[in-house]
């Protein structure tokens, strides 16, 4: 016996409707997480550049123990190759060289500090990749918390 073509109903897949329903949910869920996951991101690169300079501020001052002064000119290279004048070095003080920011930036070390006269400056541009600007990371900032 052979049933009649027009009461089998084969479903073949999802109209179109369906599709773009939940399209429309996926899209609305995007539009709410996203940007709160994209706030996240820069706040863990504030938290990074925070952490670095602290890891490099730490180093400075073991050179600082063992050479007698901080390092010269404007440079932290002598965080990872002794100077010529540096009689007690320890180093490297940093095992893994001298760090970019979290933007890809190199950090800004004086010394002496305009901010800290009686040591260094050590600081990061931030976001922004300009310096003295509100998204500035330093150290100055950071000792007076």
């Amino acid at each position: 016996m052979k049933i009649p073509s027009q009461h089998i109903r084969r479903r073949q897949g999802f109209t179109l409707v369906e599709l773009l329903l939940v399209m429309m949910i996926i899209a609305t869920l995007a539009a709410i997480v996203i940007p709160k996951f994209a706030g996240r991101s820069e706040q863990a690169k504030v938290t990074a550049a925070q952490a670095q300079i602290s890891s490099i501020a730490m180093a400075l001052d073991s050179f600082e123990v063992d050479c007698g002064y901080y390092p010269k000119n404007g440079s932290l290279n002598a965080l990872i190759e002794q100077p010529t004048d540096a009689s007690g070095w320890k180093g490297p003080y940093l095992s893994k060289g001298i760090p970019l920011d979290p933007w890809k930036n190199p950090y800004v070390y004086e010394f002496p500090g305009k901010h800290n006269p009686n040591g260094y400056d050590l600081m990061s541009a931030g976001p922004d990749g300009r310096a003295g600007t509100d998204d500035d990371i330093n150290n100055w900032d950071a000792n007076k918390k």
